[in-house]
């Protein structure tokens, strides 16, 4: 059994070897430990470091593609270094590697298909109060979205199986943490949490350049999740509310239009509004249904993309007999 931890990097050339240091070269359960690095683009000396600190494979982005891009990226290096179980780590050293065993675990028993590190959120001091309130709302959303129990959905520290990684597909460029835990629920995938630790702040994070930005992001994220993976539902409740609105106001037109002695004519506006509600709020409703008719043409092709990923180790038989060897 081989076990790669990938660290998505940009720009980590003073963090990056305090966080390799950290990382085992043995985990109970793996033949195997090997490290790989992703350089997104680095202007430093990111890749230097790595190599000078024992990394086994580098993976360079010629330009800054961002973390989501970087980590899909690492995710295909891995399973064609012939990667067993995938683990995703930092290279700001945050999350302590002494648990990566704890993550690996429920993998190897034959539980989970991906193993989320929860952090103790309200313990960490450099978290803010606005930080934490986010933390919590944007895990709160995927756990609706996802149909799971993740109680810290925005973890980048997580472990993933060979058959996992080739079923993941992100779309978003700003970061990959919540979209993988929604399609982990949507493909039906065994997804649970384990409690990890943390280290402390090494630099300032690179997502969260300004609070402001960070809750602008987040709030666009947080959308795109419910229209890309549940379109019907986030259409199909826009359009009813339009056109419940519409129907409501209608029906108070019509009542004082058959009550009032002298008609209801001087208020035609309400009128006009209800019949524009309604209108859009029927168009939206048939937006919902084109909606999710492209959501499962999107889950076809990734199942297509996974199966011709699986297809592609069956055709390399040397490769999958070394993948055997290791595991006697």
């Amino acid at each position: 059994m081989k076990l790669i931890i990938q660290i998505p990097c940009f720009n980590e050339a003073g963090t990056l070897a305090i966080a390799l240091s950290a990382l085992p070269r043995r985990v109970q359960g793996f033949d195997k430990v090997e490290w790989l690095v992703i350089d997104d683009g680095s202007t430093d000396d990111t890749v230097k470091v790595a190599l000078e600190n024992g990394v086994d494979h580098v993976v360079r982005h010629t330009r800054n593609q961002g973390l989501a891009r970087g980590f899909m990226n690492g995710l295909q290096a891995c399973l064609e270094q012939g990667a067993d179980v995938i683990v995703n780590t930092d290279a700001d050293n945050q999350y302590n590697a002494d648990d990566i065993p704890l993550l690996t675990q429920p993998i190897l028993d034959g539980k989970a298909d991906i193993v989320v590190g929860a952090r103790p959120i309200q313990a960490i001091e450099h978290f803010s109060p606005v930080k934490k309130l986010l933390q919590k709302l944007g895990s709160w959303v995927v756990r609706v979205a996802s149909k799971t129990n993740i109680p810290d959905a925005p973890s980048g520290f997580r472990s993933i199986s060979r058959s996992a990684a080739r079923r993941l597909v992100v779309f978003s460029d700003y970061t990959y943490t919540l979209e993988t835990i929604i399609q982990a629920g949507q493909k039906n995938m065994a997804i649970t949490s384990v409690a990890i630790r943390v280290n402390g702040d090494l630099r300032p994070s690179r997502l969260v350049k300004s609070m402001s930005s960070y809750i602008r992001r987040s709030i666009v994220t947080i959308i795109r999740v419910f229209v890309i993976y549940r379109p019907f539902r986030f259409f199909g409740t826009i359009g009813l509310a339009l056109f419940g609105a519409g129907f409501l106001i209608g029906l108070r037109f019509l009542y004082k239009w058959l009550t009032s002695e002298y008609g209801y004519a001087g208020h035609i506006q309400s009128l006009i509004l209800s019949s524009s509600l309604m209108i859009i709020g029927f168009h939206t409703i048939l937006v919902a249904f084109v909606a999710d008719l492209l959501s499962a043409n999107r889950k076809l092709l990734e199942e297509i993309r996974a199966l011709s990923l699986e297809n592609r180790d069956k055709d390399h038989p040397q490769q999958m007999k070394e993948r055997a060897s290791e595991r006697t």
